[in-house]
């Protein structure tokens, strides 16, 4: 309570408050009685959630072999994790996503075998690519954070498990994992939020999420400031959630020593 109360954080306070009171009382919402911009927010802020959680789960299970192959892994199988990486971080993402979508997307409609599959229902929508996108680039910006990871688990404990004659993957699994993501935890809650702030690129390959239902809102009512203020409030909030949960979570983690 002390903290909250100190001078400086009074002050912002306060000036929040008036600044939500004026765009309250001085900006057009009426806009958000209408049952269609209703619907559509509702099914903007659900399409950005679930991309997002699914895009990090997945992106999360093939980050951790791609960097336990650059750690530990034969040069067979390090090397061509490395290229991904490096592609994956040398790359726009938009770009990635504009590849699968308009390039590998388009040449599907052309392979009869793909075309009269039941997968075509599937891949003749957008959310496939743009889930394909956003989960390979969490697994080459993470892979490269695992990799450092695994190489920070202390030698010592590992020589130990050898010498007891503890199998590799009992080693991988109860020694190397655990301590991995331990020490990357709070790097995964940052690249969550990226992840987030990621997500309105989706937009451009006609999935509506959060931030295109501002835009089709501003262009529908030419009301400019009220949907893009409201969209920043949305970000913040789910921001807000994202951190206390991984907050949460590292309050719950053991501390490992080596």
């Amino acid at each position: 309570m002390r903290e909250i109360l100190k001078p400086h954080r009074i002050f912002l306070i306060l000036l929040a408050a008036a600044i939500v009171t004026w765009c309250i009382w001085n900006l057009k919402w009426d806009w958000l009685a209408e049952p269609k911009y209703q619907a559509m927010m509702i099914k903007g802020l659900w399409q950005t959630l679930w991309i997002l959680v699914v895009t990090m789960v997945v992106g999360m299970l093939l980050a951790i072999p791609i960097g336990f192959a650059q750690a530990a892994g034969p040069a067979w199988l390090a090397w061509p994790a490395r290229v991904f990486c490096s592609i994956i971080r040398g790359t726009p993402l938009l770009l990635q996503i504009w590849m699968l979508y308009y390039g590998i997307g388009s040449l599907f409609p052309s392979i009869p075998w793909i075309r009269d599959s039941a997968l075509w229902p599937i891949l003749r929508q957008a959310w496939p690519y743009a889930v394909v996108a956003l989960s390979l680039s969490v697994a080459g910006y993470e892979g490269e954070v695992m990799r450092g990871a695994f190489k920070g688990v202390p030698h010592g404990q590992l020589e130990a498990a050898r010498a007891m004659g503890m199998p590799r993957f009992t080693m991988f699994r109860r020694i190397w994992l655990p301590q991995a993501i331990q020490r990357v935890l709070p790097t995964i809650g940052g690249e969550t939020v990226l992840q987030l702030k990621s997500t309105p690129l989706i937009s451009t390959i006609t999935i509506m999420d959060i931030y295109d239902v501002a835009g089709r809102v501003r262009r529908n009512t030419l009301i400019v400031y009220e949907p893009l203020l409201l969209l920043a409030v949305a970000y913040m909030a789910i921001t807000g959630v994202i951190v206390l949960l991984f907050k949460w979570f590292e309050s719950r983690t053991p501390t490992r020593t080596a």
